[in-house]
């Protein structure tokens, strides 16, 4: 090891800065009494220097060594008062990571010694433990960013023009064939040709990664394993688990590989709760660091507030913790080139003492954010609590996930009474949520599935979830799914059964991507994947969760063909470019000719009445769209037989023709005669393409 100088250095940047001579450390903890700072050798396994930090600016704890490089291994050591009746959590036996590290050495071992208590005590955390963790912790590195993006530019695809599709890093190639083994289920299996010739096939615009963050999943048998990744460990690693080579720069070649494509990288980012969880948790980075700071305490500082149903809120009222999170959020955008963010649980992110406000600091930041001003911004409007309910009250210029989009579209396509009139506000953008401050057209995520939830296979195949392998009895998961099985619970023989199946699934897919909102999908619902029934394998690290391509038959390639057919309609309809929402007045014609922005029709083709809108055991509706050149007429039949349909009276001069009808294996163009009575099949979507409407 060279020759470290010691001097007192500054306290910003945060975290471990090298500057080409030595590194600057600090740390922000507004109650430790003194702080070390430990250096390791190279793999993290021997502790060959020790510092002890006394300089404190406002709360920031520095100090400079000359002579530190890139590469070095280290962890802190905060002292202070261990009194958990008053929040304070300090334990100096616990070596701890640093907030802002961007890189670690070593894995995470399940280990007694990382608890600040005695785990066997009778007094759990009011006891104190004096095991030393650090044989079992990873150690911080320090880093320097050397990467090559060349001529990386961030594609900045509209939100109008995206479709978003949902995945799982280790998920999505880790059964690949045509993916290296050695990439498989990391980053770099997103680099691979095949992978990135597949999303091009089917048009995608963006991936949704679930959390990339380091979470350090594998609990080596101590608790059920985080597969998903929504409990964060590091805000600023990648999840070790995603490298070949534990080399950061892995995250970075996919993102620019993905960018060469024109695909938009969006993050699912957990602001909201860490992996040490309630009073129970681990001691790992910053419960040691500054347990009050770093978390909302409850009246009894005892315990945490929590909104988040993972144990503690993250106490984001707190300016220093305000500000790692936005200087997270700037790391992964102007230094792992990100496109976007999608805040998981975000309405437990926007609340100041307890209560939600669109005033608050995480809101008012990100907004005001010159590095997130072209970002995407995804919110889960929505959190554990009972009023955090939010949909709808998050900021112009950000989209939000549309549950009620998800549940109508659902009980629609199961056949269900008293649909209508909230299916026809969701697929037309739903302006009664979000038509207000100027907002666009485009602020709704409409999806049908997600990773929380069945997948869409299992959403026509399922009346129950099937969770007893996650270990809860299956009672973890939701019960409400609004799925219907078409007749038999689970994977079927049955012929009508399948079939029904099918052409709901179809009919599904064509509600997606022809309704207005940005699209969302998960990877494997284009080819039919199934979790057999079970809506929540958050733990299941297996080929429950795998995409097992492989087992993809030519009926899935059929259904995938189909998608992709779905998804390049979508981009060549003009009326889906638009950005403001519907008015509802006439922008052409007169009388009987006149003509609405948006029409709802009847099977006669004339538009709804006040009878129509309140017909308990209506499964059927047409939307009517204008458009300057081409207008649209999509109608969809959830009932069990097929319908006779007429066009409306102002289509007479109209050359017109069937573009879709999700009921059949493909689809192509197709004249009909304006003047006649045509069928719609049962459980479809049929799309009609009416050129040159009289004006």
């Amino acid at each position: 090891m060279s020759i470290i100088k010691v001097s007192d250095g500054t306290a910003y940047p945060l975290g471990a800065t090298y500057d080409g001579k030595g590194t600057n450390f600090a740390l922000f903890s507004a109650n430790a009494e003194k702080v070390e700072l430990c250096l390791y050798n190279e793999n993290g396994t021997k502790e060959t220097a020790r510092y002890t930090i006394s300089i404190n600016d406002n709360n920031v704890w520095h100090i400079y060594l000359e002579g530190v490089k890139p590469g070095q291994a280290y962890g802190y050591r905060v002292y202070g008062e261990y009194n958990p009746a008053v929040g304070k959590r300090f334990n100096h036996h616990k070596l701890l990571l640093d907030p802002y590290a961007k890189k670690t050495v070593g894995r995470l071992i399940w280990n007694k010694a990382l608890f600040g208590y005695d785990v066997n005590s009778e007094d759990k955390d009011l006891s104190f433990s004096t095991l030393d963790s650090a044989p079992y912790m990873p150690k911080s590195v320090v880093t320097e960013d050397n990467f090559d993006w060349g001529e990386d530019k961030f594609p900045r695809i509209p939100f109008e023009k995206s479709i978003i599709y949902e995945t799982h890093v280790r998920g999505y190639t880790m059964l690949h064939p045509k993916v290296r083994q050695c990439n498989r289920g990391k980053f770099l299996g997103f680099t691979e040709n095949t992978v990135l010739s597949y999303l091009n096939w089917l048009g995608v615009t963006a991936v949704e990664l679930q959390p990339v963050f380091s979470f350090f999943g594998d609990k080596d048998g101590m608790y059920m394993d985080n597969y998903w990744g929504y409990e964060t460990f590091s805000y600023f690693i990648p999840e070790a688990k995603y490298m070949v080579g534990n080399d950061i720069d892995e995250f970075k070649q996919m993102v620019k590989a993905l960018h060469a494509d024109n695909k938009e990288v969006i993050l699912d980012v957990v602001y909201n709760h860490t992996i040490e969880g309630n009073q129970l948790g681990p001691t790992l980075c910053y419960r040691g660091i500054d347990n009050e700071s770093y978390y909302t305490l409850a009246e009894d500082k005892r315990f945490y507030y929590d909104s988040t149903g993972c144990g503690a809120s993250f106490n984001l009222q707190n300016p220093y913790v305000l500000t790692l999170v936005m200087d997270s959020m700037r790391y992964w955008r102007n230094v792992m080139h990100v496109d976007g963010f999608r805040l998981d649980l975000a309405s437990s992110l926007s609340r100041v003492k307890g209560k939600f406000t669109q005033d608050s600091g995480i809101l008012l930041s990100m907004r005001q954010d010159e590095a997130l001003r072209g970002a995407k911004i995804i919110v889960e409007p929505w959190d554990a609590t009972m009023d955090g309910y939010r949909i709808g009250a998050f900021p112009p210029g950000w989209a939000e996930w549309n549950d009620r989009y998800r549940d109508v579209v659902r009980r629609f396509w199961r056949g269900d009474n008293k649909q209508i009139g909230e299916f026809a506000s969701r697929i037309s953008g739903s302006s009664d949520i979000f038509g207000y401050c100027n907002r666009d057209i485009w602020s709704s995520i409409n999806f049908l599935t997600s990773h929380d939830g069945f997948n869409l296979h299992d959403l026509v195949s399922y009346n129950e979830k099937h969770n007893l392998v996650n270990g809860e009895d299956n009672r973890d998961g939701n019960s409400a799914n609004w799925s219907w099985n078409s007749g038999e619970e689970g994977e079927s023989d049955n012929k009508e059964v399948n079939a029904n199946r099918l052409c709901r699934l179809c009919g599904m897919l064509a509600t997606l991507m022809m309704s207005f909102g940005t699209p969302m999908m998960v990877a494997g619902d284009e080819f039919g994947n199934t979790q057999f029934g079970n809506n929540n394998p958050y733990c299941q690290d297996n080929v429950l969760t795998w995409i097992v391509w492989e087992a993809i038959s030519k009926k899935d390639k059929d259904l995938a063909r189909y998608v992709k057919r779905l998804i390049a309609l979508r981009k060549n309809m003009k009326i889906f470019g638009r950005i403001k929402f519907f008015t509802g007045q006439v922008v052409c014609g007169k009388g009987k000719n006149a003509i609405k922005d948006i029409m709802w029709l009847n099977n006669n083709g004339a538009e709804f009445t006040h009878q129509d809108w309140y017909m308990e055991q209506r499964h059927s509706m047409a939307c009517f769209v204008y458009g300057d050149k081409q207008s649209y007429m999509m109608i969809y039949n959830a009932h069990n037989e097929n319908e006779v349909w007429q066009l409306p009276a102002f289509c007479k001069n109209a050359r017109v023709e069937i573009v879709l009808d999700s009921s059949e294996e493909y689809f192509a163009p197709k004249q009909i005669n304006v003047g006649k009575a045509f069928e719609v099949p049962a459980w479809s979507v049929t799309v009609i393409k009416i050129n040159n409407t009289e004006k």
